[in-house]
């Protein structure tokens, strides 16, 4: 595409920026989201090690999202959406509508099963649906650790409102701002609404941090970014972001992780044989099963 030579030449002249990632198009249900990580460029961005944007997307009456029973040992999920709601299940036996502007933690550790639907009572009208689904590695120590969920409700997250700057700290901290989520490991996850001309210091508090383009058009250095791709900012640079009309931009990051991580399909570990050990676990049907939703299932691929 167009964009692509001009992406080069930024990251080449323009000392702040890293890389910058276009997302590839993949299907997780009868839906297409836009997938930035892992990707050929960059495997993670601090503990963040898969990053999908869901829409914006329309379903029509009678249809939605329908991601079947699948599982996941060594991440944690965080969905995060804009528009619409999911209906989240899993092998805890929790039963959570998701909506707007809440987050749902879903923590994996030595294995939980979920599935992602669209609600039987919203497919009797048209529906939308638009957000964010990133995993976060889980640090060693916590591996092997029992699995949980946490929803948070929009009221439980730490809000910014800074002159022309409004968002959400949903994990970590920024100018005082200490996320009311707790995480295993440093992370770093802002929701940021700049108003045109408005301008935002990012600075250095976390080794790795990238910019993820929702809405708008922002700058860096007087270049401009693309929009809907992933920035990854270089390390130990104070970064000006520059809204040059009304912009939403999400901010990830964190330290780097406690080593390497192997990804196989839904599975996270340190270790390549835990990924082993899972694929062999779910093909013997040997997970737990989510109540209410296990009549069908994602086979390993």
């Amino acid at each position: 595409m167009s964009w692509l030579p001009t992406s080069k030449n930024i990251e080449e002249n323009n000392p702040k920026i890293d890389s910058i990632i276009l997302p590839r198009m993949s299907d997780i249900g009868n839906f297409e989201v836009k997938r930035a990580l892992p990707s050929k460029q960059r495997q993670m961005v601090g503990p963040f090690i898969f990053w999908d944007q869901m829409g914006p997307g329309e379903f029509i009456s009678g249809q939605g999202l329908d991601v079947r029973p699948h599982p996941h040992i060594g991440l944690s999920t965080i969905t995060y959406l804009f528009k619409g709601t999911m209906d989240h299940k899993d092998s805890l036996g929790n039963d959570i509508r998701i909506k707007p502007g809440e987050i749902n933690l879903m923590t994996a550790g030595n294995g939980i099963v979920h599935s992602e639907r669209t609600g039987q009572d919203i497919r009797q009208s048209p529906s939308d649906l638009f957000g964010i689904q990133s995993w976060i590695a889980q640090p060693k120590k916590y591996e092997d650790s029992s699995p949980k969920f946490q929803n948070f409700s929009s009221k439980e997250i730490k809000i910014i409102d800074a002159n022309d700057i409004q968002g959400k700290v949903l994990f970590g901290e920024i100018d005082g701002l200490q996320s009311s989520i707790k995480s295993e490991w440093d992370t770093l996850y802002l929701d940021l609404e700049l108003s045109e001309g408005s301008k935002f210091e990012l600075k250095p508090l976390y080794h790795d941090r990238a910019l993820y383009i929702i809405s708008g058009n922002i700058s860096i250095m007087g270049e401009q970014c693309p929009n809907q791709t992933l920035i990854v900012l270089k390390p130990d640079e104070d970064v000006i972001i520059e809204a040059n009309n009304t912009s939403r931009v999400l901010v990830l990051g964190g330290e780097p992780m406690d080593g390497p991580r192997y990804i196989y399909w839904n599975f996270v570990s340190s270790s390549k044989e835990k990924i082993e050990e899972a694929k062999n676990k779910w093909k013997n049907w040997e997970f737990p099963k989510i109540q209410d939703d296990n009549l069908e299932f994602i086979p390993l691929p």
